[in-house]
């Protein structure tokens, strides 16, 4: 009862401040990477943008280019004997030292990054995440007035969706009443279908955040793009991550699990919101809430609130 009802309560006051959040990341018909807002990420871009992608590109014209010669010169036409040779020494040595070399000027940037994203810096917080079938379960060791709390994904019943569209499901989740919000029922707002989450993570901007992730059951992912994250949640197994949103990066981003878990493996979206130093510490004080009441749920499903704690 009490994951569900935090998760509920911090939803509600979330909804009721989404507007101070932009949506990050996401484009409509985009094919790179989302906006880096760590250095993580910022670094992983830059190796892509800066090495990998001029190396594939390259490569590719290299071998569109001798392909299209080698099928004009030696084209039945021009040689109507066909040549029986089986190998050549030269070509053997050249296409075995090419890669190598190619590969050896690649290692040091990117064992560089590896390592960069492995070590994890002195943390400024701990937030522990994990997986269970089907959705997540956040929890902030450093901050126990916030209870842990399950993030599920904003959608309808299998049922209520039977014969609708994707437009038709996302009108009939915005139609939900304020009845239905105030009983968890929660309404998109604007947020991306199957993105959303009803109870999103909170952060600080400019923190050092160390992410613990595990698995109640079975494999999962922490994937957030933007953050140049991922990693396995493995049942009995801590696995360690870090992340640091850049100062003026405050927002709203989406990420999903990344590592096929079950039939509702599409349904576990991750929801990270991060805020000021201020605003999150208002919000842990707050008990989970951005508001100056905690609020919850009372056995009965209605919204209660409570004094905030001093």
């Amino acid at each position: 009862m009490g994951f569900k009802r935090l998760s509920f309560a911090t939803a509600a006051a979330l909804m009721a401040s989404t507007s101070a959040f932009a949506t990050n990341g996401l484009k409509d018909g985009g094919i790179g990477f989302q906006e880096p807002v760590t250095p993580v990420m910022e670094k992983l871009v830059s190796f892509h943008n800066g090495m990998i992608m001029p190396i594939i590109v390259g490569i590719t014209l290299f071998v569109v280019i001798l392909m299209g010669y080698i099928m004009w010169r030696f084209s039945e036409k021009r040689n109507p004997v066909p040549s029986k040779t089986t190998h050549h020494v030269g070509l053997e040595v050249a296409w075995t030292i090419a890669p190598v070399l190619i590969l050896l000027v690649m290692v040091v940037p990117s064992m560089q990054l590896l390592y960069y994203q492995d070590v994890i810096p002195e943390s400024d917080m701990t937030i522990k995440v994990t997986g269970n079938t089907w959705n997540w379960e956040y929890a902030y060791p450093d901050h126990p007035e916030v209870e842990s709390f399950i993030s599920n994904v904003i959608d309808l019943e299998a049922d209520e969706k039977k014969g609708l569209s994707a437009a038709e499901i996302i009108a009939k989740i915005d139609a939900r009443s304020d009845e239905d919000v105030e009983a968890g029922r929660l309404r998109l707002d604007g947020k991306p279908y199957l993105l959303a989450a009803d109870a999103p993570l909170v952060v600080p901007v400019d923190t050092t955040v160390k992410v613990l992730v595990t698995s109640s059951n079975n494999l999962h992912s922490f994937a957030m793009p933007s953050f140049g994250i991922k990693m396995d949640a493995v049942p009995g197994r801590i696995n360690e991550t870090w992340f640091r949103v850049n100062p003026g990066k405050e927002g709203t981003y989406y990420g999903q699990c990344s590592e096929l878990c079950g039939v509702r493996h599409a349904y576990m979206p991750i929801e990270i919101q991060v805020v000021s130093k201020a605003e999150f510490a208002q919000w842990a004080a707050n008990g989970g809430a951005f508001t100056s009441q905690a609020a919850g749920l009372n056995v009965n499903g209605a919204v209660t609130t409570t004094a905030a704690p001093k």
